[in-house]
């Protein structure tokens, strides 16, 4: 089958439990509930017709401000260097509703076809989704990647523990609204002999550009008084 046609065909088998579809040439984006993920990912992996039967990644998104640019880069402002420092309280122009996504890149080895299925959590206090682990084997640290980084729970997972980040860490670095600066910083006490955790002492500051305000080369002054070559003849 084309491309065109093998992805007609993925929207018929799977029905109802694709709520959006996203196609671009060689890419192909199925999106769907939550509840229906486990479903979807099973017919994806052993329908005769798909057989995606490779996950060969699992990420985690984020879409807190989703739509929103802090730069104007259409029209001129007077906000200056600040805007591109100084984050606003408001979100203005993001989308609302919901923040955190699961998404799967799966691969047919044996019709060469590559697909993206993505499904948003339910929950933007308490993201929870089922885990693929049962389906894809590789998913398990792809899960517990997720989990360290995004606080995403995954049901069923056999052994959901953090995986970049240390056993102490407080919160989830991907999120977007994490701090840049961290909650706490790690440094090694002598004489308590063991590593400690402190608040964060580095202060936020605004920073600025160097910006030149007068240059020498065009000075008026110097200008008048350099000796300049006739016409003709070199300057010695």
């Amino acid at each position: 089958m084309s491309e065109p046609s093998w992805a007609s065909r993925a929207l018929e088998i799977l029905g109802d439990s694709v709520r959006r579809v996203d196609s671009l040439p060689d890419e192909l984006t199925l999106e769907c509930d939550a509840s229906q993920v486990l479903a979807v990912a099973t017919t994806l992996r052993d329908h005769a017709e798909l057989g995606f039967d490779v996950l060969v990644d699992l990420a985690g998104v984020d879409y807190l401000e989703y739509g929103k640019s802090e730069w104007k880069t259409t029209s001129a402002t007077g906000s200056g260097f600040s805007r591109g420092v100084n984050r606003g309280g408001s979100v203005d122009g993001a989308t609302a509703g919901r923040r955190f996504a699961v998404v799967s890149h799966l691969l047919s080895v044996r019709r060469n076809r590559r697909l993206r299925l993505r499904a948003f959590c339910a929950d933007n206090d308490e993201p929870m989704i089922d885990s693929l682990v049962g389906v894809w084997a590789s998913a398990n640290w792809f899960e517990r990647e997720a989990f360290d980084l995004f606080g995403i729970l995954f049901k069923g997972h056999p052994d959901l523990r953090r995986l970049l980040t240390d056993y102490g860490f407080i919160g989830h670095p991907f999120r977007k609204d994490f701090p840049l600066i961290g909650n706490v910083e790690v440094r090694y006490d002598p004489q308590k002999q063991r590593v400690v955790y402190e608040p964060v002492s580095i202060e936020p500051r605004t920073l600025v550009p160097r910006v030149i305000r007068h240059d020498n080369r065009y000075d008026p002054a110097l200008i008048e008084t350099t000796p300049t070559a006739a016409p003709g003849k070199a300057a010695g």
